[in-house]
């Protein structure tokens, strides 16, 4: 049973940092895809980054060069480090995994591609 629990969300400045976390009870890091997206009030869910099995990272154009997925495999905890926020960057930030595929299939960051979802941590930047 995959359960997610993202934290780390919060108010910051622009310009300020925050770094995210997605912790699994139950999952295997490092064989499967694992993700972030972002929901902000009104809009789509938008895909930010994955991480595939490999261990390469693909980033949304909206945030490539500002914000960093990692993962450490040990402590079954998936990150994102949010750098430069500015005020679009506001929204509910959730982490996902695809359960049922090794690996991210066709490297796609969209909705349909992942199979587990988290409750969301807040971000909001002002």
């Amino acid at each position: 049973h995959v359960q997610l629990v993202e934290s780390g969300g919060g108010s910051v400045q622009v310009g300020g940092t925050l770094r995210l976390s997605c912790e699994d009870s139950g999952y295997t890091f490092g064989a499967n895809c694992m993700g972030w997206f972002r929901q902000a009030p009104g809009k789509g869910r938008e895909g930010l980054a994955l991480i595939d099995s490999d261990g390469a990272a693909k980033y949304a154009d909206s945030v490539r060069g500002r914000f960093i997925i990692s993962q450490d495999s040990a402590k079954n905890t998936l990150y994102l480090q949010l750098n430069n926020l500015q005020p679009e960057d506001t929204a509910m930030y959730y982490c996902a995994a695809n359960s049922r595929s090794l690996g991210c299939p066709a490297r796609a960051l969209t909705v349909d591609a992942f199979t587990d979802w988290g409750q969301g941590t807040q971000v909001t930047v002002s």
